[in-house]
């Protein structure tokens, strides 16, 4: 399970590395709404970020788990809300719904997370 988690955590990664890199191509200038869309990605990669910190270590730090679940649950809402009112088609919207989704649900399993090495003194 750990490694699922992995997986999902660096697919969120790629994903907004991904829409960042897209940025130009539906945007022929610098403008505030190219700046919106590239800080879309941003969200996505920071999120993934946050979920290899919960896979690592958080056995060592509770608080990461709240953290971690909570941003999961609203990038998951805001994302069906995106495709929504973006009419994403059927595969944008299962791939970007199980990849954060799935980070949701990991973000829940004790399973998913790496077993401790460590303790805290």
């Amino acid at each position: 399970m750990p490694r699922i988690y992995l997986l999902i955590s660096v697919g969120i990664i790629g994903l907004g590395i991904l829409h960042i890199a897209s940025a130009p191509r539906f945007f022929e200038q610098l403008s505030s709404p190219a700046i919106w869309f590239a800080s879309g990605g941003l969200a996505l990669i920071l999120t993934g970020v946050l979920n290899l910190l919960r896979r690592t270590y958080g056995h060592l730090a509770p608080g990461l788990r709240t953290a971690c679940v909570s941003t999961n649950a609203v990038m998951t809402a805001f994302a069906v809300l995106a495709g929504y009112v973006g009419r994403a088609s059927a595969v944008e919207l299962a791939l970007v719904l199980g990849l954060i989704g799935g980070a949701t649900i990991c973000s829940l399993l004790p399973s998913a997370q790496r077993p401790g090495t460590t303790s805290v003194a």
